[in-house]
């Protein structure tokens, strides 16, 4: 299975304010659910995808997102199985985010979110921005 790849990356829209709990050692999970629009030569319309985040993540979206909120969100995807009330099996299909980027600035249902585009880890923290290299060679020569 080494050369397998369960990558998902999804730009769309919230269609309710996240939902989050925490487990009994105190770690957050939040839920959503994503609108993604998709188009055809003579069609189009939206999926609905769930969105499963744990950790500082969580606490994230849970703090900065709101219904109507554009986001990119990068994970794997993952069925579980699970029992309804009667005891019959039921699956359910998500994307663990490891990775959120807040679309959009400021304004409409974005209004508590920091101005401009900010992106989080799993561990909620921004990624790393590479170290500019100095080119030698760049001597700005304009071709």
């Amino acid at each position: 299975m080494s050369n397998d790849l369960n990558s998902c990356n999804f730009i769309g829209r919230l269609g309710a304010d996240p939902e989050t709990r925490y487990t009994a050692d105190g770690s957050a999970v939040t839920n959503f659910r994503l609108a993604v629009g998709w188009k055809s030569k003579d069609k189009e319309g939206a999926e609905w995808v769930s969105i499963v985040t744990f950790g500082k993540l969580a606490e994230i979206c849970s703090q900065y997102l709101k219904k109507g909120s554009q986001v990119f969100i990068s994970g794997r995807i993952r069925t579980r199985k699970w029992q309804d009330q009667s005891g019959a099996d039921r699956y359910t299909t998500e994307i663990v985010a490891n990775q959120m980027q807040m679309l959009g600035g400021r304004g409409g249902n974005e209004g508590e979110q920091p101005s401009g585009e900010r992106s989080y880890n799993a561990n909620g923290t921004l990624p790393q921005q590479p170290e500019p290299d100095h080119d030698p060679f760049n001597d700005d020569i304009p071709f």
